[in-house]
Parts: structure tokens; C-alpha cells; sequence
């Protein structure tokens, strides 16, 4: 019976049969003739019809060698001198690059899962209008600048990022006869047109890289698309409705979204959102990412432009309005390693890159850094054209398997194996895992594996509907990974007499909110006739609407008068409800309630029992929301000394190579930091240290909420502006020691706390109380009349929710390891089979 593997490779596999008995087949020579529009079919019959040529048999070959002298066989070196800042949540990220991309002066290269040209890189939206991501690459490619995006083509049935749309949008920003037309080319890729892409069909894999390089002397790398739903700052709000005035809003249209309870919809219309910000709270997001100046730079570049030509090649190579890119370094012998293989008739040009060598630019490496750092990925055949490439997941297993006092983990899955009885998974993570920790308990030597990953994966709905089977098979792959069955981690540690849970710690991050459907923003609904949430749309439409790229976006055409009147109409109503706020109570200097409570979860962030409210208090407590806060970062930190950050989730999926495409860097400071391990003096290194003690203070709620006004944030600057600003203080010296018991009294203290609030006020889901699906109806019953996130409790007295609320401290919950374990949480039949298991792996 052939593999789930073989079917991906050949998922027609009657076909060959069918075309012998037609014109397209010819039996003498045994190949398909290319006629007409029927495009790849030959590859069908030949799988390896980019690896079969002697050409690319040697370029095979090369690029093995290349990497068997790597370490971790990457593709690229181990790289010395390297400038490397971290970046936590989008609010610093976001910043930084829009100072970055400003600043450019000749190329820059953007690689995404998804991106939203209409994506505000500085907050609030309203007051930054040009710092819209399409308005900055407009403006860059109207100075010269020439900008090159590849983009994952989405299965449009399954994922609703809408990239014919980032396409459009992009390449209509600057039109034939203006300036910097021809500037910005995007590329959508894999093709999912079986009479273009016959053979190479890929419908379940992403390409999920996410990162940028600027002028090759500047990169960007991480978690964080260029998207809706990303930007977010370290209190992580949950509200969006502002007692000052809409203007004030920091999440327009799409980018305020929830999609536990709504993914995103119709994405091209960036004003549609059917979730009220008066009636639901957004789900945060926190993410980190890295920028990175040095020869690490060349090496993602190097990553690009090996895509860009294979994607050239593989779907626009009789389309001259694609170029093939070349390399300083890359000529001659050496050019095939990033898939230029001349054609004798070439349709574009070959573009060199970069055009003025880096050595000469006053913007590039001015100071020399002391991160050593090396360039990992996942890919293969059907991303890259090349053989398969998990470097990713071999520098994960060996760093891991060698750490001596903790590993740390933030990532948004986390589904792995200690071996192949755990078949469909296969990466080596979990093995990794279970030897580092066997052989400490062994020794007798504490150390620690802290894993934080969402309480539950992203996806919208009910985890008790039968359209949640897939969330649950997800869920239930990681429970099975981390302590479920005698092959999970725990199970492997256990059967070598040593206890897993005295090594091995799993959490999860909520974060709580009060939305600011106030007595007078209700009264302002009556007085204007005008609901919020046509307020909200209208606000999205304002600063939106009139995008740059209107007149020839393809998702635009034949919008007639009739959509400028819709426009009008919505900003009238905007208009009307506004006016109206005097009427309402709500003079300019008399705004009773503050935007968010959100900082109250922070350093000196106050209580909520001490907040202002409008009104009646049993009025507010149906404004107080919850939400997971989702981990989306993939990020590993061994010892205070290593750090692996970029794309790639702990799944099949990220680290087997095969599937998703994924770029990540590992990195390793020597400018050493003296600190403490376990109480003994300890040289940590800069760059993990202090990222890993901003993590934890934010996680423990140790720093202080953010400002929105970025502009004078060491942290939201590029590499080249400053590096980090580790924010020193007590809080800082706390946190300094990763083994100290007073950190982890505190880290396990604040999550069993939290955990005990969210439980109690809103019946947070999933919870250790809910074994099976009856436990879950008594627990938080489906005829609950509230609304999701809301409190569970209606008849609770307010003073009792404050000042529950004010013993939350930080984000920090444990994961649920007892959820459903009495239960089938994905029983095999239609939507969980052997074809979709690498789905959810």
C-alpha cells in the first residue's frame, strides 16, 4: 500500500494509465508531450524530474557537500561578529522595521507566510497613517528602492489569507507612468493549478518563513508575519474601545480579531469585522524575533534569492516581468547553489545583487558584533528545488540533548517523539529531551525543561463541536508527546527511574481586559441612532478605505459609486455618533474609565479595584474578558547561553524539512555576562541572558506596561540604530538566576494563582477539572447565555471580581495536563485519518 509520502508525490496515481488511451501520451518514448496548456503532467511519471539531469545531479552533490561540512548540516557556516538584537511582541518589532525599511537604499527582500500591505507598523493607526506598510514600501519604491516579496499561495478552501490580494495590492502601488513602476514584484507560491504543477502538489505544506533583509546589511527574522492579528505590546490588551474618542483605536478593521472565536474573514476587505469591539475582547499575541546585522545577513539573503530563482523557474519562467536575481559570491562554479542555471534564451533579466558591496556601505557593519551565529532551515524538493534540508531540527535536537542546567521553550505547537513508535510523528526533539533530562536525574544535577505553548491552537470554536475535531487531534498529538502513553517524554524519563516531574514544567498565558461599554457609550448609541460597531467599521474605512492601490487592486474592480457612497454613509455615521458624545457625558474632559486594565497585571500597573468606572459597578462586570494569550514565537533558550529563533514550530510540519519551509538562526554570544546558576557564579552570554530575563519578568508581570509612543524605545530600534536595553533594575537582579528557587517559587506561585482566578471567574478553558466531555458540560455549561471570555458568574458581586482580578500577576497559567484524559479527544474517521495526521503533525 503506498505511504502517505507516496500519495503526496503522486496524488493522481490512475492518470498515467488515463493518458496512454489520449493524444498526450506517447508510448514510443514514454513521456507526456507538452501541448497546449497541459503544462507539467510529465512530472507525474518522473517525480524526480529536478533531480535527474547530470547538471543537477552535480549541484546535488555540491550542496551535500557543502552542508556535510556544516555543522548541523546547514547550508550555511557558522558566522563570527554578527550584531544581533531580540525583539518581544510586535509593538518593538513592528517599529523597528518600519525605521529599517525607511532607511533603505537599494534593495529589500520580504518573505511571508502572510502579509497585509494594509498593516500599521507604528500605533495608534489614526495618527500614523504613513506608516502603513503600503504607503512605506510605496514611498521606498519610488526612491529607487527595488523590493522583491514571496508569499505562501494559500489552499483558498482552508486559509484565508487572501495573497492574489497582498499581490495585487503591492504591485498596484505604483502604476505604469508613475514613479518607481516596476519596483515591487511578488510572488505567490506553490502553484496549486494541476495543469501547471502536475506532480509537485502540495496542498497541505506552507511556506512559513517570515523575514526580511534590507540592502544585504540588514535582516529581520522571527515569528512575526507582516500581518493583521500580530502587533501587540507586553500588557497585552484585550479592549479596543477608547472613552477618549475612536481616533485613539489601535487595532482597525481585521487586525482586531479573536480567532478562538472568529478567524479572520474576507481579509481583502480590510473594514469587515464581525466581532464588536463593545461586545468581545481581541486575542493577544506574543511573538519575538531578531535583527540581525552581519555576515548572517548574506546567508538569509542567500536563502531568498535560492527561492526567488527556484520559484522563477518552477511557475514564472516565460513571465518577463520576473528577473532571476544573482549573487556577489555566487558567481561562476558556485552559481548553481542558489538554483541560476542560465537558460540559453532567458525570459527577464539577471539582476546582481547586492549592488554595491557591503564592505563599502557606511550603513552596514560599522561596529563588529559578538553574537556567533549560523543560518538553519527546513526545505526540500517542493519549496526549493533542492534535497531535503532539516537543519532546523538537528540543531534543536543537539543543543537540547546537550544542555547542562535548563531548557526553555516558547512555541506555538509542540508535538514530538522519543522514538518511532510514535509513528505518524517523527521528529527527534522529544528524544532530545528525555536524554538531557535522564541524564541529569542520573547525576543528580537539577535542571529544568520549561515549555510554554498556547492553551490551545488557534482556530475558532467550540473544542466540544465536531468541526473542533481537528483542534483536538492537535491537542491530543501534544498531550501524547509530552506525558500521555509509555513513548511520551514523560513516560521515556520515567522508565529510566528518573521522576519527569521533577524536571519537565508546561504552561500556558492568559491575560484579562475590561471592554468599555460604558453607561455613557450606550447612552451615546441612543442619542446617535449609531451602533459601536458601525463605528469601528466606519474608523477602519476613514484610514483604510482609500488605500493607495484602490484604483487597480483586482479585489477592487468594478467598486462604483455605490461603494463611495457606502463609504460616505459609514463615515457620517461615525460623525453623527461622535457628535453626539457631549449629549452622552463624555466632554473631552471628562473620561471616567481608563482604555485598558490591562497594565493592572504588570509593574506598578495599580489594581483593578482601584480603576475608575463610569456608573454602577454591577454595570462593569460584564466588560471584564479573558482570553488566552497566544504563544506564537518559536524560540528555544539553553543555559543562558544559546538561542534558536525564527519560523519553525515543534512539529513535523516545521522541523521535518519535507513539509513547511522554514528559516531560523542560532546564535551565541561572547560577550559574556557575569551572573548566577544555581547560586554559583556562572558566565552567561548577553544576548540569551537578557532576552531570557525580559521574557520572564514579562511573564511574571516584573515590567512595566508599555507606551504606545515608541519613538524614543532603544528596544524598537534596528541593530544599526542601538542595541537592546536590557532594562536593569531589581526586578532584573530577581530574575537573573534561572535555577534560583526564589524565581521559580514565583514563577510556579504566580501560575498557580492565575490559574485559580481564571478558573473561578471565568471558567477558562481547558481546565484539569474537565476529564471527560460530561466534566465539560458541568463546567462551563454550552447554554451559557454570556458571551465567550466573559464572566461565568453574573450574580457574583463586583467588589468580589475586582478584587479577584487583583491578585492576577503576570500571564502565566499552567497548561491543563489533565484535559480530556478520560475522553477519545480525536477519534480516527473523516477528519482524522491517515492522510490528515501530517495535517495536524
Amino acid at each position: 500500500m503506498p505511504s502517505f509520502t507516496d500519495k503526496l508525490k503522486n496524488p493522481f496515481p490512475d492518470l498515467r494509465n488515463q493518458l496512454k488511451d489520449t493524444h498526450l501520451y506517447d508510448a514510443k518514448v514514454g513521456a507526456i508531450h507538452f501541448k497546449n496548456k497541459v503544462g507539467k503532467f510529465g512530472n507525474i511519471i518522473n517525480a524526480n524530474h529536478r533531480h535527474d539531469e547530470e547538471h543537477e545531479k552535480a549541484t546535488d552533490d555540491k550542496r551535500t557537500k557543502v552542508a556535510e561540512s556544516h555543522r548541523f548540516e546547514s547550508f550555511a557556516p557558522e558566522r563570527d561578529g554578527n550584531k544581533i538584537k531580540w525583539y518581544v511582541d510586535g509593538q518593538d518589532y513592528f517599529y523597528a522595521v518600519s525605521v529599517a525599511l525607511e532607511n533603505a537604499k537599494e534593495t529589500i527582500y520580504i518573505e511571508d507566510w502572510w502579509m497585509s500591505p494594509e498593516l500599521f507598523l507604528r500605533r495608534p493607526p489614526y495618527y500614523n497613517q504613513e506608516w502603513r506598510l503600503d504607503q512605506v514600501l510605496k514611498r521606498r519604491a519610488e526612491a529607487g528602492v527595488k523590493i522583491y516579496v514571496i508569499v505562501y499561495k494559500e489552499v483558498a478552501q482552508a486559509i484565508s489569507c487572501n495573497s492574489a490580494h497582498t499581490k495585487h495590492a503591492l504591485h498596484a502601488l505604483c502604476p505604469e507612468g508613475t514613479p518607481g513602476h516596476g519596483n515591487i514584484t511578488v510572488m505567490r507560491h506553490p502553484d496549486h493549478n494541476v495543469f501547471e504543477n502536475a506532480g509537485d502538489m502540495t496542498f497541505y505544506w506552507a511556506h512559513h518563513e517570515k523575514f526580511i533583509v534590507i540592502d544585504y546589511a540588514l535582516a529581520f527574522i522571527g515569528g512575526l508575519d507582516l500581518c493583521f492579528g500580530r502587533w501587540d505590546n507586553r500588557q497585552h490588551p484585550c479592549a479596543d474601545v477608547h472613552p477618549a474618542g475612536v481616533a485613539n483605536e489601535m487595532f482597525p478593521g481585521q487586525d482586531f480579531n479573536n480567532n478562538r472565536i472568529m478567524d479572520f474573514q474576507t481579509v481583502e476587505d480590510w473594514k469587515s469585522n464581525e466581532l464588536s469591539k463593545a461586545d468581545y475582547g481581541r486575542m493577544p499575541w506574543h511573538d519575538v524575533a531578531m535583527g540581525v546585522i552581519g555576515d548572517c545577513v548574506y546567508d538569509i539573503a542567500e536563502h531568498f534569492v535560492l527561492r526567488w530563482n527556484f520559484v522563477k523557474r518552477d511557475k514564472y519562467k516565460r513571465n518577463a516581468g520576473f528577473d532571476w536575481l544573482t549573487m556577489e559570491g555566487r558567481e561562476g562554479e558556485n552559481e548553481d547553489l542558489i538554483a541560476v542555471q542560465r537558460p540559453k534564451h532567458p525570459v527577464g533579466e539577471y539582476i546582481h545583487h547586492p549592488l554595491t558591496p557591503c564592505e563599502t556601505k557606511p550603513w552596514a557593519h560599522d561596529h563588529p558584533g559578538t553574537v556567533h551565529a549560523q543560518v538553519v532551515r527546513s526545505s526540500a524538493d517542493w519549496s526549493s528545488g533542492i534535497l531535503t534540508e532539516h537543519s532546523i531540527q538537528n540543531a534543536y535536537s543537539e543543543v537540547i540533548r546537550n544542555a547542562q542546567h535548563f531548557v526553555y521553550i516558547e512555541n506555538q505547537f509542540f508535538i514530538t517523539a522519543t522514538g518511532e513508535e510514535q509513528a505518524p510523528i517523527h521528529n527527534t526533539i522529544g528524544r532530545a529531551i528525555v536524554d538531557a533530562c535522564v541524564r541529569a536525574g542520573k547525576e543528580g544535577r537539577k535542571f529544568r525543561v520549561i515549555i510554554v505553548i498556547p492553551a490551545i491552537p488557534g482556530f475558532a470554536g467550540d473544542l466540544r463541536d465536531d468541526a473542533a475535531m481537528g483542534t483536538r487531534a492537535i491537542m491530543d498529538y501534544q498531550y501524547k508527546s509530552i506525558h500521555r502513553g509509555e513513548h511520551s517524554i514523560f513516560g521515556q524519563i520515567e522508565k529510566e527511574g528518573v521522576n519527569p516531574r521533577d524536571h519537565v514544567f508546561i504552561f500556558n498565558l492568559r491575560s484579562y481586559d475590561r471592554l468599555n461599554k460604558t453607561p455613557a457609550m450606550v447612552k451615546q448609541e441612543e442619542k446617535s441612532g449609531v451602533k459601536y460597531q458601525d463605528v469601528q467599521r466606519a474608523q477602519a474605512e476613514e484610514i483604510m478605505g482609500e488605500g493607495i492601490h484602490n484604483a487597480t487592486d483586482e479585489n477592487s474592480k468594478g467598486k462604483d459609486s455605490s461603494g463611495q457612497e457606502e463609504r460616505e454613509r459609514l463615515i457620517d455615521l461615525k460623525r453623527r455618533f461622535e457628535a453626539s458624545r457631549e449629549d452622552a457625558g463624555l466632554a473631552n474632559d471628562n473620561v471616567p474609565s481608563a482604555d485598558s486594565v490591562a497594565q493592572t497585571a504588570m509593574l506598578n500597573g495599580g489594581k483593578v479595584s482601584e480603576q475608575k468606572w463610569e456608573g454602577d459597578l454591577e454595570d462593569e462586570k460584564g466588560n471584564f474578558v479573558q482570553e488566552e494569550l497566544y504563544i506564537h514565537g518559536k524560540l528555544l533558550i539553553v543555559d543562558d547561553r544559546i538561542v534558536i529563533c525564527g519560523s519553525s514550530n515543534i512539529n513535523d510540519r516545521s522541523q521535518m524539512g519535507i513539509h513547511d519551509s522554514e528559516l531560523s538562526i542560532v546564535m551565541e554570544d561572547y560577550d559574556v555576562l557575569e551572573s548566577t546558576m544555581d547560586g554559583a557564579p556562572f558566565k552567561a552570554g548577553r544576548h540569551a541572558a537578557t532576552l531570557r530575563r525580559l521574557l520572564w519578568r514579562e511573564h511574571l508581570g516584573l515590567l512595566p506596561a508599555q507606551p504606545l509612543d515608541a519613538s524614543k524605545d532603544s528596544n524598537a530600534q534596528p541593530p544599526d540604530v542601538c542595541m537592546n536595553d536590557p532594562m536593569e533594575g531589581p526586578e532584573y537582579e530577581f530574575v537573573a538566576d534561572p535555577m534560583s528557587d526564589q524565581v521559580w517559587d514565583l514563577w510556579t506561585g504566580n501560575a498557580t494563582k492565575n490559574t485559580e482566578v481564571f478558573r473561578h471567574l471565568f471558567r477558562a478553558d481547558p481546565d484539569d477539572n474537565i476529564k471527560t466531555f460530561d466534566d465539560y458540560e458541568a463546567f462551563l455549561p454550552r447554554h451559557n447565555k454570556f458571551k465567550q471570555g466573559h464572566l461565568h458568574d453574573p450574580f457574583m458581586p463586583a467588589e468580589e471580581v475586582r478584587q479577584k482580578l487583583d491578585q492576577i500577576k503576570g500571564h502565566l497559567v499552567w497548561m491543563p495536563l489533565d484535559f480530556l484524559k478520560d475522553a477519545p479527544m480525536a477519534e480516527k474517521g473523516l477528519q482524522v485519518n491517515a492522510y490528515t495526521e501530517s495535517i495536524y503533525t
